[in-house]
């Protein structure tokens, strides 16, 4: 069972468990009742889907690459020049699942909440969610202290590691631009 810790600020309680990843925690502005939070600009998340493609058209695969916000909505879709249409959706719902359970399980990648035994009961009940596919080809977007940003997916490469390898390469390069 979490611990609640009280904000008295607001009169509510925050779950506090042990260990759990950090989230870009909105902020709230008493005066105005307003809440903000961090996501990447356009420029580099398009920089970071752009580079993601570009990984893969070096090595002979032509991918999309979706990156989305801490909302769960796409920001950004590259869509390579001979990429199936399925694609399109594989991308999204790659990042999808790697920016929402991701924040819920501390994992960086698909591959990992995968190998972590993280998508559920055998009978695969949560990729029966909707927007939900855990399989190899997206990475988790963190600042350098571990709060989640978003997600990139990638798909269209002939196997979900490799399209893991195009993601995790673009947010190596472009790392430094949300730390």
């Amino acid at each position: 069972m979490p611990r609640l810790a009280p904000v008295a600020a607001a009169g509510l309680a925050i779950a506090s468990i042990p260990g759990a990843p950090a989230v870009a925690a909105p902020a709230v502005s008493q005066a105005a009742h307003l809440v903000t939070s961090q996501k990447l600009d356009w420029q580099t998340a398009t920089a970071l889907a752009t580079d993601a493609v570009r990984a893969c058209a070096a090595q002979g695969y032509s991918v999309t690459a979706a990156v989305v916000d801490p909302s769960g909505h796409e920001q950004v879709i590259i869509k390579g020049d001979t990429v199936p249409l399925q694609s399109l959706s594989v991308s999204y719902r790659k990042a999808y699942t790697a920016f929402s359970y991701g924040l819920a399980f501390n994992q960086d990648t698909t591959s990992a909440l995968i190998k972590g035994g993280f998508s559920g009961p055998a009978n695969g009940a949560l990729n029966t969610i909707p927007e939900v596919l855990f399989v190899p080809g997206g990475v988790t977007l963190r600042r350098a202290d571990r709060t989640v940003i978003g997600g990139i997916g990638v798909s269209g490469a002939p196997g979900g590691d490799k399209d893991e390898a195009c993601a995790q390469a673009a947010v190596t390069r472009h790392r430094a631009e949300f730390q």
